[in-house]
């Protein structure tokens, strides 16, 4: 209740400096009721005095940290102690020029600080106290006494007495079995336990009394109490606290003690010199170079893929639509003229169940074999039921960044959408892993190709990377087996390809067509093969693989261009995607890329 006779020489002595921040610090074991309605009011007086920092309230007490200006704190106290139970709240001060706390928070608390043993009551009992000053003179005369630091070991880290015996926790949860760790002959000494302001040696006291410890003092008020009556002698280093000053000196000032913003990590005046002291990113103690924190994410990134094909994902019958989209030189066909030209693997016969079945439309509408097909028209084959042949999943990431994205593409797997496959495809199996992102594919190889496959992962960063490939700037290595005994070291193929498909969905050497250069070494000579690195000047439709076959040292395995495997079933192809050089598109740095073949 409150209590209208407060003593206004009991409030704390604060300086002078009406520019000051003054920092309290206080707590009391009494039982409080009502704690809703006493939250409410405490949050709206200190809002109103624009005092900022945290209050715990619970059934057991209150327990504070705040600073404002001088004024206002004065006058904060003195309304605190209002209520008779505040009424002989102590605090401990200090100054800083500036506000160490973001935010106020009042809060309501199963406990003012978290111990976890009911039977612990402070308001009820504690242990001895003892006085600053008076630890001060057992220190100087050198009394045997034990002192223990209740602190966390981070605490511990930034500054503690002399030849304290810390605890060894990462949280006053811990305390009680970290007591059990304790020599037995402890017991019987003299044990001076101390915190930052008392408050757990409160809870710590009587607990390692009920563990048998006959001889257990708490230095009342904490350090901060032992700095602010008798300085820093018989300590060192500095004091932590919980707001951004982070730690104090012996005379309470602000020191030049840091924490990661990223790891919480305590930070030296060192520590905060170093280079690899970011904030708020990382520090020396959390900055993980980039390699190695790409590795990390590769890690994870391979698990998910490996998650997220499991089965594979054209494996599970489901509806599936294929776009067809009609050109100008199309314009005019009948639908079926128009679906026997853009697949002519297909003949009319495949589509007459399709049309029957009302399946070929243009969005709800349903074609008919005989309807005019016009420029622009955006076709669609329903396909219900639909499952894909098997793919290769085992895709591998090289590197992965804000950015992009590459990675060591298996086979068979084709990259797009395409014939009988849609959803075990690279760029389907990655988007269901990256999602937001939507990865744009800088470059394609075959599907039974493997090797490196570089994806945007924005449609800025697209546009800066794709021109590369257009304009040749990229480096652009594959690594080939092909069958028989290469005879030159080192030798270039110049033959022009055609623009169209051959009947096998190939392309072949004319005269007239796209003008194509490779560059090929031998990289070693087996009885039967060669292996190649070869060199794409230009990026013509199959070039490579129609190239080496026009010189009669086809790749092994090419079903396509070897006339000893014509109409046999696709197996291993011995193409290799092997490495990329490139303007990295943020950066502007060289970025060179490698992938380990498979053969």
């Amino acid at each position: 209740m409150p209590n209208s006779s407060v003593d206004q020489q009991s409030l704390p002595n604060f300086c002078s400096d009406p520019l000051a921040f003054v920092n309290i610090a206080g707590y009391k074991f009494v039982t409080l009721h009502d704690l809703p309605k006493l939250r409410t009011d405490l949050k709206a007086e200190a809002s109103r005095l624009s005092l900022k920092g945290t209050i715990l309230l619970s059934k057991e007490g209150i327990n504070l940290f705040v600073a404002g200006l001088r004024e206002n704190i004065a006058e904060f106290c003195a309304w605190l102690r209002n209520y008779s139970e505040f009424a002989d709240l102590e605090f401990k001060e200090s100054l800083s020029d500036h506000q160490p706390f973001s935010r106020l928070l009042v809060r309501l608390k199963k406990e003012i600080i978290a111990f976890g043993i009911d039977e612990i009551a402070p308001a009820i009992h504690t242990s001895r106290k003892l006085q600053a000053r008076e630890l001060k003179q057992w220190l100087t005369e050198n009394k045997p006494v034990t002192l223990l630091d209740v602190r966390n070991d981070y605490e511990v880290a930034v500054g503690t007495f002399e030849n304290a015996l810390p605890i060894g926790i990462d949280h006053f949860r811990d305390f009680p079995h970290a007591v059990k760790q304790l020599p037995t002959e402890l017991k019987e000494q003299p044990i001076v336990m101390f915190c930052t302001g008392g408050i757990r040696c409160e809870k710590a006291g009587p607990f390692m009394e009920q563990a048998g410890f006959t001889n257990i003092f708490q230095l009342d008020g904490g350090i901060l109490k032992y700095f602010e009556e008798v300085g820093g002698e018989h300590y060192i280093g500095d004091c932590f606290v919980f707001d951004k000053r982070v730690a104090l000196r012996p005379d309470l000032s602000e020191s030049e003690t840091r924490q990661c913003y990223a790891c919480q990590a305590i930070l030296s005046k060192t520590d905060c010199e170093s280079p690899l002291y970011q904030p708020p990113s990382h520090c020396p103690y959390c900055y993980v170079p980039p390699v190695k924190k790409m590795l990390a994410t590769i890690e994870e990134t391979e698990a998910r893929i490996r998650e997220v094909t499991q089965t594979l994902p054209g494996g599970i019958p489901y509806d599936n639509v294929r776009p067809m989209q009609v050109s100008q030189k199309h314009d005019g066909l009948s639908l079926i003229e128009f679906l026997v030209q853009i697949l002519p693997h297909l003949d009319e016969d495949h589509w007459a169940e399709p049309l029957q079945a009302g399946r070929i439309r243009i969005g709800e509408k349903t074609l008919q074999a005989g309807d005019i097909v016009r420029a622009g028209q955006r076709i669609l084959h329903h396909v219900p039921m639909t499952v894909e042949p098997d793919v290769n999943p085992d895709i591998r990431i090289i590197h992965d960044d804000e950015a992009i994205l590459a990675v060591n593409k298996p086979a068979p797997l084709p990259i797009h959408p395409c014939g009988r496959f849609n959803r075990n495809t690279l760029v389907f199996i990655l988007g269901q892993v990256y999602k937001p992102y939507q990865l744009r594919p800088a470059h394609r190889i075959d599907a039974h190709t493997t090797g490196l496959v570089l994806f945007s992962k924005s449609k800025r960063v697209a546009s800066l990377l794709q021109p590369q490939f257009a304009d040749g700037r990229v480096k652009k290595i594959y690594m080939a087996r092909v069958r028989g005994n290469v005879a030159e070291a080192e030798f270039s193929l110049k033959h022009a390809i055609s623009i169209d498909k051959t009947e096998r969905g190939g392309r072949k050497i004319v005269d007239d067509g796209l003008e194509s250069c490779t560059y090929c070494r031998v990289i070693a000579r087996e009885p039967e093969t060669t292996l190649l690195e070869v060199h794409p000047g230009t990026g013509r439709t199959h070039q490579i693989r129609l190239h080496l076959s026009h010189m009669g040292h086809p790749i092994c395995g090419d079903t396509l261009y070897d006339p000893l495997l014509f109409g046999e079933e696709q197996k291993t192809l011995f193409l290799h995607a092997w490495k990329l050089q490139f303007q990295h598109p943020l950066t502007q740095t060289t970025i060179e890329l490698l992938a380990p073949p498979s053969f």
